[in-house]
Order: C-alpha cells, then structure tokens, then sequence
C-alpha cells in the first residue's frame, strides 16, 4: 500500500504544482513560454537536419541532371497525395493558416496538422520544391504549442496568445534571428506591435535560439564579408534599388496570385495532382539551371558575396519567380519567406553589378546591394518594413548597412502598397474566402478612444469605492470593453489620471457599440 501511494505521490505532486501555475498568469506564462521555446527549437533543428540531409541524398550537387527533373517531380507527387487524402490544412506557406487558427479558432491547430506539415514539408523541400521553411515552421509551431495548451486545459484566450509565443521561437530557430522573429510574430502574426505577449515571445524566441545554437554551433545563415559606404552618392542608388525592389516584388505576387486562381479552377478531385505540376515545372527549370532547386540558401553565399556570374544572376529572377510561384499556386507544402529573400539577394546583385560598371568609383560591389536587395524583397512582398531592416541587420551583424537598407526597405515598402494594396498573405486568404481583421482595421479601431464617446455623468451618478473598475479617457474603446466583460458592467465612469475620484464623465457599452457600427442606442459625445 505504501508503495503505490509512493509510486502516484509523485503525480499529484506534479498535478498541484501544474494547477498552482494555472492559476498564476505570470508563472504560467513564464514556464510555456520557456517549455515551448526549448520543444520547438528541437523540432525546428530536427527540420532544418532532415530537409539539408535528404536533398543531398535525393539530387546531390553534381548529380545526373534527370535526377534533378525526377526528385522534385516524384516528391510533389507523393506529398500532393498525402495532403489531399490525410493533411488538408497543411497546404501552403503555414502564416496563412497560422492567422486563421488565431483570429478563427481561438488558436486551436491540431496535433495531425503539425505532424502532416512537418512530413511534407521534408520531403518537399528535399525533393528540390522552390519553397521555403520558415512559414512552415511557424504553423508546425502553432500546431504543438496548441496541443500543450489543450493538454493544460488553458482559455480560449490563453490559447490564442500562445500562438505569436510559438512562431516567435520557430521563426528564432529557422532563420537565426531571435529578435526579428518577435518582430515579425508581432507584426504579421498579430498585426499589433504592442501585444501585451510581447514578454513571452522574446522568452520563446530566446529559449528557441539557445537550442539553435547548441545543436547546431554560432555560424550565422549566411557568411557575408563586411560592407561600408563608398559615397554619400549611393544613398540615392539604394533608393533607385528600392524602386527596383518594389517593382520586382509586386510583379511575384500579382503573378502568385493570378497562378494560384488559375489553378482553383480545375476540379477538386484533381487537387492531388495538382503539386506535382510545379514539382515537374521546377524540375525542368533545374536541369539546366540547378540553382532554381531548393530554397537556394547555400547558393546565397556566392550571391552575397558578389562571386556569381552576372548572366546567371539575372537569369535566377525570373527563373526563381516563375519556380516559387508555381510551386506555391499548384498547391506544395512551403513557404515563400525564403524565396523572397532570394529573390531579392539576385535583383539586388544584378542591380549592383551594373551600378558598379556604370560608377565603379562611387559604387561598392554587388555583393552589398545583394544584401540590401534581400531586405528590399522582402519588405516588398511580406509587408513587414521593420522586420526586414532588424532581419538583415542580425543575419549580418553589421551596424553599418543599416541606413541604405532602411532608404532601400521604405520605398520598397511604399511602392509595393501602392500598386499591390492587399498584402499576400491577405490575398491568398481572400481566395479561400477567409477574411481576417486587418492590420489597417486593427491600427484603426485602436485609434478609437474612449474621450471620443463619453458622455457626462448621470446626477444620480455615485462612485463608492476607489477600486470601482474604471478607465481613463486615453484608452481605447477595445480596452474599455474588455473591463466591462471582466467585471459584468456596461457602464464605466471614466477618471483623471491626475485624481482618479475626478469624474469626467462614463461610457456606455451601447455608446461603444454605436462607435463601433454595431449598433447601440447612445448618443455619440463626439458626434
């Protein structure tokens, strides 16, 4: 008897101790924030492994170019097969699917989602597919972070902020860069740079890094000599890159787009096939041009470092643009994180050359613009301006390369909105009629403020404790709204920050929901 309540005394130790962090927000998000960062980190290097160790296997440099048309051919097959009959929900890039699960299902991915993503995203991107890994990881992420929060019994609410926390530590282990993958969680994931789980992701990311780092050593992704500014002149040329950029990036995604529209009008009973029409495509391409095969990362070394040809830099744009989008549109298993920068990496060597040609004096090499052309993509077709600039900046960890990336970075950006409004991942979601809030809703919303509504205070209006729940007139109607749910109200007095028993008026939940479109019989204070 004594010995089984020793063997299960253990367990109800543990059991409390679980219940005790349940009920501390603060310890709990201490202790997931740390136990996600470590597990994804380790599936992520396991992912990043399995991919590097089978693409040599399956098309090793130097191979018989048939095997190179064969690979990627077989792998859109059988993976194509696998997604339509077992793991439907993960086809694609994986952010997509990721905001879906936040803004749709309170952050629920299931357990065979993650498993689905992550087998056929190895043997995709093995096979030679012109995706990436980075989206992917991010929804496998989301897909474990989600079980260990369904396992823990946590909110709905709770489950939702787990999600910018797991694509924090998978963007952290798939790329290197932990504070660009906050960065980038925040910022695309969320759409709110002041997240109130802004803590836990540097947590996730900085667990998630650790891992790297230990598995793997400190090597950077890519090795890159250092750059400086030849002439205050090429201030001007990196903005002319930006336009370059700009342009380069609307044209992808117009053609993703159209690419991936055509494609949604064949039958449905063909989606099995589908993938394996850009595995055959890419296959072609990289007969006679292998570095098209792959996310191309261990050809980018060569491209930073201005040793590649020029002709076959220029071929690499269009060549890496046709492969990714009909990659991505046939319906593979990748992301387009990568291709993006690759992209960028070959307009922006090719650009350099001819700037260096045309002013060799005032000009740095092509290797510079290479680096800066990565941002520039990158800021033109994913739509995160700040992730871009803080992406390089650590890949390199050159301070100097800073401001021309930025000029370079903002035109792109501004240019790209211009002539593509809708961001890509908003676009690829419209076309499976899936319509999330906006990051321009959500900044616009938040401008929303409670001194707009409020009206003054009834006569009758009495406060007869201090620790009555209040707000204060710069707060946001979604702020004030929240502390009417907490505390089952609909009535708020809204108080001085000088002295909070100054009364300066109260809001109405009929009042916030008329300022809101819904409906509501309060009268508009502002109005």
């Amino acid at each position: 008897m004594l010995d089984h309540q020793a063997q299960f005394g253990w367990w109800n130790r543990v059991t409390r101790r679980v219940d005790q962090f349940r009920n501390s927000e603060q310890q709990l998000s201490l202790l997931l924030s740390l136990t996600i960062g470590a597990v994804v980190g380790l599936i992520v290097v396991a992912f990043i492994l399995l991919t590097g160790r089978l693409a040599a296997h399956m098309y090793p440099a130097g191979g018989s170019g048939w095997r190179r048309v064969l690979a990627p051919t077989l792998g859109a097959l059988v993976t194509g097969f696998l997604l339509y009959k077992f793991f439907p929900e993960a086809r694609g890039s994986g952010v997509p699917q990721t905001k879906a699960a936040l803004f749709l299902r309170d952050g629920n991915v299931s357990f065979v989602t993650a498993v689905g993503k992550f087998i056929c995203c190895a043997a995709s991107l093995a096979s030679g597919i012109s995706l990436g890994r980075e989206g992917p990881s991010v929804q496998i992420a989301a897909g474990v972070s989600s079980t260990i929060g369904r396992r823990l019994g946590l909110t709905p609410q709770q489950m939702k902020m787990l999600m910018p926390v797991a694509s924090s530590a998978a963007l952290a282990a798939a790329f290197n860069t932990p504070i660009s993958a906050v960065l980038f969680s925040l910022e695309e994931i969320m759409g709110d740079l002041h997240a109130p789980v802004l803590g836990s992701a540097v947590i996730a990311s900085a667990a998630s890094w650790m891992v790297l780092h230990m598995v793997l050593s400190d090597d950077p992704l890519f090795h890159v000599s250092g750059y400086k500014l030849v002439h205050p002149l090429e201030f001007a040329i990196y903005a002319v890159l930006g336009v370059v950029g700009g342009t380069v990036s609307v044209i992808f995604v117009r053609f993703l787009l159209w690419l991936r529209a055509q494609f949604q009008k064949w039958p449905k009973q063909t989606a099995w096939i589908q993938p394996a029409a850009g595995g055959l495509a890419v296959g072609i391409m990289g007969y006679f041009v292998p570095e098209v095969l792959g996310v191309g990362y261990n050809y980018l070394d060569n491209v930073l470092n201005g040793v590649m040809v020029l002709k076959l830099v220029v071929a690499l744009i269009g060549l890496r643009i046709v492969a990714t989008a009909v990659c991505y549109a046939s319906g593979n298993a990748g992301g387009i994180f990568g291709p993006s920068l690759f992209i960028g990496a070959v307009t922006g060597a090719a650009f350099g050359s001819a700037a260096h040609f045309a002013l060799p004096s005032f000009t740095a090499g092509p290797g510079a613009y290479a680096l800066v052309g990565m941002g520039t993509a990158f800021a033109g077709i994913i739509r995160t301006p700040l992730t871009s600039v803080i992406m390089i900046f650590e890949i390199t960890r050159d301070y100097t390369i800073i401001v021309p990336l930025m000029i370079s970075n903002m035109i792109a950006f501004y240019i790209s909105k211009r002539l593509q409004p809708v961001p890509i991942y908003e676009a690829l979601q419209a076309q499976d009629n899936i319509h999330l809030p906006t990051r321009e809703s959500t900044e616009a919303e938040s401008h929303l403020l409670v001194m707009q509504i409020m009206q003054p205070p009834p006569a009758d209006f009495v406060v007869h404790s201090e620790k009555l729940p209040h707000v204060h007139p710069d707060h946001s109607l979604s702020w004030a709204l929240e502390r009417m749910g907490e505390n089952g109200v609909q009535t708020l007095p809204v108080v001085s920050r000088a002295d909070i028993r100054d009364i300066l008026g109260v809001v109405t939940l009929d009042a916030i929901l008329h300022a809101y479109g819904v409906g509501g019989k309060g009268d508009h204070a502002g109005n």
